[in-house]
């Protein structure tokens, strides 16, 4: 009995000697710089627990790693563009913590958290570094200062071209260590290119480097653009490397659903809107006007983006292998704007080596990138917002053909979705109509869109 405690003794001894000598790594440091925030990850040989806090007089902000030891030359990583200015370290308690200070050279919001491992990184320690609110996205409502007769005061169709991935997330990888990050931003660099030879739209990249965003944040910045369309490109990845074929994808009815919930349950902030310009707010109505129009604008956001996919799918199929004969259908979150169309374009399988191939080739990024362009160029050439100049020149340029344009009202339409939509106020609309605040519409009316 005796000998048998003095072993469990000695083994808790051992075990607690090795949970001693175990402290993490410190492997490396990346930093990725994005247009506003930085973003450092501290790749690491195990998890650590960690404290960050800031101090003033200079500006530092301090990262203290429990039990940690740092294998990496700070002295090394690029901090160019970013807004630290020198990163060191030290020990604490004796040795058995590290803390990392960095000095800074403007202002930022710091925010840490930690990763665990996945196909390509161990565990990971991020904190990025948000900078003072500066967006070069936003749009102004160009309608509000248009004028009829000048047609160079009208405003262009908005379209948010989004590459998936960047930065930290790779996305799929193919043969020869291809990444989808890589591939997809070539080809909305492609798509952006095409878009600005062409009379009548301004294309805007929710990134154009190589730094990650969030999935909401990406349909956030399109809102900020006043996006008239959202375009999110990627390329497909499969452990089984048979797998082929491009496709284009819009929202289904259950992320429709799954969405609408989502706004009504966070209306009374005050943040939700509708409609873009001009637009609609949720927060002073009641429940079920709150639904009624989430549900029409997105009904009609859904409907524009159906035919704007089965377009691009149509292109695509002249020189792609597609994955399914028609567009298909899933509740992604990129899709899920209510109020703008959106639409996923899958540009093949670059986990497939043939398809990964051609995906990394110019020519085939060039040609993809067509595809997409004649889509959305055939889909606003037929059906432009108003006060757009791609309406003006429909209308046969002329100055009595834009003082107004019409609509013809479909099922799912309420004239406040409608007003949003052709950015213009409700009053002017009712006005132009001669509706009173009852709004009663029906299907196959055709309503006047004022000017202004």
């Amino acid at each position: 009995m005796i000998r048998r405690c003095w072993l469990i003794v000695l083994l808790l001894a051992g075990g607690l000697n090795a949970i001693s000598v175990s402290a993490a790594e410190v492997h490396n440091v990346r930093v990725w710089i994005a247009p506003d925030h930085a973003r450092l990850v501290f790749d690491l040989s195990s998890a650590v627990q960690h404290k960050l806090f800031t101090l003033k007089k200079p500006d530092r902000i301090v990262l203290d790693l429990s039990a940690a030891t740092l294998k990496s030359d700070l002295a090394s990583v690029d901090l160019s563009k970013s807004p630290i200015s020198l990163m060191r370290s030290g020990s604490r308690n004796g040795g058995k913590d590290l803390r990392i200070v960095l000095e800074l050279n403007e202002q930022v919001k710091p925010k840490s958290f930690a990763l665990k491992p996945n196909e390509q990184y161990g565990d990971r320690l991020v904190v990025d570094l948000y900078r003072d609110a500066v967006d070069d996205n936003p749009a102004p409502p160009k309608s509000a200062v248009a004028s009829i007769n000048d047609p160079a005061s009208l405003r262009d169709v908005i379209i948010a071209i989004d590459a998936g991935h960047g930065g930290e997330d790779p996305g799929a990888i193919g043969p020869g260590r291809v990444k989808e990050k890589t591939v997809v931003l070539g080809i909305a660099r492609e798509l952006k290119a095409l878009l600005i030879k062409e009379r009548g739209f301004q294309p805007k990249l929710t990134r154009d480097g190589d730094y990650y965003i969030s999935l909401r944040n990406r349909t956030e910045r399109a809102r900020k653009m006043n996006a008239d369309l959202f375009v999110s490109i990627h390329a497909d990845g499969f452990r089984d490397h048979r797998a082929r074929g491009a496709s284009v994808w819009v929202l289904s009815p259950r992320g429709a659903s799954s969405e609408m919930g989502r706004w009504l349950a966070r209306k009374e902030n005050g943040a939700d809107l509708i409609g873009g310009v001009g637009s609609v707010s949720l927060e002073d109505k009641d429940d079920v006007l709150a639904k009624v129009l989430l549900d029409m604008s997105m009904t009609a956001s859904r409907s524009d983006s159906r035919d704007i996919a089965h377009s691009i799918h149509k292109n695509m199929s002249k020189f792609a292998r597609m994955h399914k004969k028609q567009v298909e259908q899933a509740g992604f979150v990129v899709l899920k704007s209510p109020d703008i169309p959106s639409i996923l374009v899958e540009t093949g399988f670059i986990t497939n080596h043939d398809e990964a191939a051609k995906l990394k080739s110019k020519a085939y990024q060039r040609k993809m990138a067509a595809a997409v362009f004649a889509g959305i160029k055939a889909h606003f050439t037929a059906k432009p917002p108003a006060l757009t100049w791609l309406a003006w020149q429909k209308e046969g340029g002329t100055r009595v053909a834009a003082t107004a344009s019409s609509y013809k009202v479909v099922r799912g339409d309420t004239l406040s979705v409608i007003a949003s939509r052709n950015r213009v106020s409700l009053a002017a609309l009712r006005k132009a109509n001669g509706l009173r605040s009852a709004d009663h519409i029906m299907v196959g009316q055709v309503l006047k869109i004022p000017a202004s």
